[in-house]
């Protein structure tokens, strides 16, 4: 025994593992060594088929180390069919390597304790076949390398490598993880992230953009870029589009006889929602701008926005333009918090 009063093998392997039988099989040899348990389990030769034989045993004696040993017990044996049957309970104190050892032994295929008050017979406890049924227990620690509740499969298990599975689970307390997934959940209140989010997904009450660059052919502007928004979500929401900046150019033009002159190039955006012209603007060395804010209610269908950018010079000159990137942004469309005048 150790300081604490825990035997060495409790101090060594007392810890929770998938080796079960490793403990029963320690605990078998410690027995089956024992005086005690010698006197229970040893075989009594019987002389016929069929034979039984009752018995009580109580001894006391010392050992070499001159220390007293004494145990006390009673067993039945039978024979039947040429196989040896044995039931029998035992009380012993011996001296061990690890000091004095107090045993009550069981040899029995079944194991039952009842209560009988008030014509009771059903039993609180009965071992049988390598198991042990109880309806109700209270324990104060509990060490188990493998947890599992009723049902096929079970609705409830936790493995020894830490894995729990639950098919329901209401938790009111803390939940600390590192690492995992979640599935069609609700966050009922507030949500505090204080590391990075990342999510391509998103729908609800979340700003949306979408981006692109206009095409060229060259060194000038000309095509088409639709942008279709869908009515999808039961808020109104509206389509901001930041500012848009195209422009031509001036070129100057020198002739035979050396005279100067100018040409312009023109770049030309055109803007339609739901095929309806809503901007056109041509742009020749001086910038222009479009931008536009969209109301959007809910059930009112889809929103397509088509800009159409071209390009063109004087005489079928080739022209230079240039137009900057389609930049669309997609928000809910609220007053809170917001006073304008």
């Amino acid at each position: 025994m150790n300081t604490v009063g825990k035997s060495a093998f409790v101090e060594a392997v007392g810890q929770a593992s998938d080796d079960a039988s490793g403990y029963l099989d320690f605990f078998k040899g410690q027995i089956t060594e024992s005086h005690l348990g010698k006197e229970l389990l040893e075989k009594v030769e019987l002389t016929e088929d069929n034979a039984s034989k009752l018995e009580e045993f109580s001894k006391e004696w010392k050992d070499a180390n001159d220390k007293w040993n004494a145990m006390w017990g009673v067993k039945i044996e039978q024979t039947e069919d040429g196989r040896h049957y044995v039931a029998g309970i035992g009380l012993s104190m011996e001296d061990t390597e690890e000091g004095k050892l107090s045993q009550f032994l069981v040899a029995a295929n079944r194991i039952a304790f009842i209560d009988p008050a008030n014509g009771n017979e059903t039993p609180m406890f009965v071992a049988q076949g390598n198991q042990i049924f109880m309806n109700e227990v209270f324990l104060k620690y509990l060490t188990a390398p493998t947890i599992t509740s009723g049902g096929n499969p079970p609705v409830f298990s936790l493995t020894p490598d830490g894995r729990l599975t639950a098919k329901n689970a209401d938790i009111s307390g803390n939940v600390n993880a590192n690492s995992g997934t979640l599935n069609n959940v609700t966050i009922n209140q507030n949500c505090r992230i204080l590391g990075k989010l990342s999510a391509n997904q998103i729908e609800g009450d979340i700003v949306k953009t979408v981006g692109k660059a206009f095409p060229r052919n060259g060194s000038y502007a000309s095509g088409t870029i639709t942008v279709t928004v869908y009515d999808d979500q039961a808020f109104d929401r509206q389509i901001v589009i930041p500012p848009v900046l195209f422009r031509g150019g001036k070129h100057e033009n020198f002739n035979s006889n050396n005279q100067q002159s100018y040409w312009y190039s023109t770049c030309k955006l055109q803007v339609l929602k739901n095929g309806q012209e809503i901007f056109q603007q041509p742009a020749t060395d001086v910038s222009r701008v479009f931008s536009s804010v969209i109301d959007m209610p809910a059930g009112h269908g889809h929103v397509t926005l088509t800009f159409n950018v071209s390009s063109y010079g004087a005489n079928n000159w080739t022209p230079t333009t240039s137009i900057s990137d389609l930049l669309v942004v997609v928000m809910k469309k609220s007053t809170a918090g917001i006073s304008i005048s």
